[in-house]
C-alpha cells in the first residue's frame, strides 16, 4: 500500500534532500580544489587562479613525491605498520573485551579493571615517559615503536565490550550445554556475531595508523625509517637552498614548476587514496558497529 503524503511532508523531504546535497558538496568541493591545485602549475597556484579545474596542467608535484626510492620505502613501512597494528589491535581488543563483558559475579574484579581502563583513557603517561619507555625497550627507529604505544585502544575495547554484552545469553548457554569451553564460545559465537563491531574498530585502526605522522617524528630519528605520512610531511621546496648550492639552470627550471602549495596538495591526495579504497569495503559495518557497540540495554 502506497502512503499518501501531505504537501508539508513532501516539502520537508525535498528540503532534507537539498540539505544533504549541500553538505555533500561542502565535503566534495574542497577535495576537488585540492586535486586541482596539485595538478596545476606553480604560477597559477601562486596567483590564486585555480578553482575546481587545473590551470597549467602538470604532474610535477607527484613526480617529486613518487620519483624517489624513499617514498616507496616509506610506503612499505606504513603498509607494514597498518598490518601489524591491525592484527595486534584486534587480538588484544577481543581478548580484553570478552572477559570485561562478563558480570562481576562471573569475573571477580571486573569493575576494578573497568575503572583502570577509564582512568588510562582519560589520563595517559605523556609523551616524554612514553618516549623513555620506547627507548629503554630498544625499539627506537623500528616499526614496533610506531605500533606498540597504541596496541590497546581503550575506546575500541569499550565499543566491542558493549557489543558482546548485547549478544543473547541464550546462545552462550546453549553452547555450554553442548560442552563448549570459553575459548570456543568466543571464537565460534561472539566473534562471528560481532563482525560489524570488529569491522568498525578495524577501520579506526587502519585510518589512525595510516594518517599518523607525529609518532614518526618522535620515535624515528633516521629518515630512511620514516613512515609515509612523516616522510611526505617533511618534503618541501626551498629555492634559496638550491641557489646557494649552485643548482643548474635546468634543475631550477624544473623545480620552479612546483611550489609548497602544489606539494602540500599532492601530499593530501596521496595520503587519502588508500583510505578511499578501504573505506567503502568497511563502511556498511560502521554505523551498525558504533550504534550497537555504544548502547547497552
Amino acid at each position: 500500500m502506497i502512503e499518501n503524503r501531505s504537501l508539508g511532508s513532501k516539502i520537508r523531504c525535498r528540503m532534507i534532500y537539498i540539505l544533504v546535497i549541500l553538505l555533500a558538496l561542502c565535503c566534495l568541493l574542497p577535495l576537488l580544489n585540492i586535486l586541482a591545485i596539485s595538478l596545476s602549475s606553480s604560477a597559477a597556484v601562486t596567483g590564486n587562479q585555480v578553482g575546481l579545474v587545473p590551470k597549467g596542467f602538470t604532474w610535477a608535484a607527484y613526480t617529486k613525491i613518487v620519483g624517489d626510492r624513499q617514498f616507496w620505502r616509506s610506503f612499505g613501512i606504513s603498509a607494514l605498520r597498518v598490518v601489524l597494528a591491525l592484527a595486534l589491535n584486534l587480538v588484544l581488543i577481543v581478548l580484553m573485551a570478552y572477559p570485561l563483558s562478563r558480570t562481576e559475579r562471573e569475573f571477580k574484579g571486573r569493575n576494578v579493571y573497568m575503572y583502570l581502563l577509564i582512568f588510562a583513557m582519560l589520563f595517559n603517561g605523556g609523551m616524554i615517559p612514553t618516549f623513555l619507555v620506547i627507548k629503554k625497550l630498544g625499539i627506537l627507529n623500528t616499526v614496533w615503536a610506531l605500533v606498540l604505544p597504541g596496541a590497546v585502544p581503550i575506546f575500541s575495547v569499550i565499543l566491542v565490550m558493549n557489543f558482546f554484552m548485547g549478544i543473547p545469553k541464550s546462545l552462550e548457554e546453549a553452547a555450554l550445554l553442548d560442552g563448549a569451553n570459553p575459548l570456543q564460545i568466543l571464537t565460534r559465537i561472539f566473534i562471528p556475531c560481532s563482525k560489524p563491531s570488529l569491522a568498525t574498530v578495524a577501520l579506526f585502526s587502519i585510518v589512525g595508523s595510516w594518517n599518523d605522522f607525529y609518532s614518526g617524528l618522535i620515535y624515528i630519528t633516521k629518515m630512511r625509517n620514516y613512515p609515509l605520512m612523516t616522510y611526505i610531511q617533511s618534503l618541501s621546496v626551498n629555492i634559496e637552498e638550491l641557489l646557494r648550492a649552485g643548482a643548474s639552470a635546468g634543475a631550477l627550471e624544473n623545480i620552479l614548476e612546483v611550489s609548497n602549495q602544489n606539494l602540500n596538495a599532492a601530499k593530501i591526495v596521496v595520503a587519502v587514496i588508500p583510505l578511499l579504497l578501504i573505506y567503502p569495503m568497511l563502511q556498511k559495518y560502521l554505523i551498525t558497529g558504533i550504534v550497537m557497540g555504544s548502547v547497552k540495554e
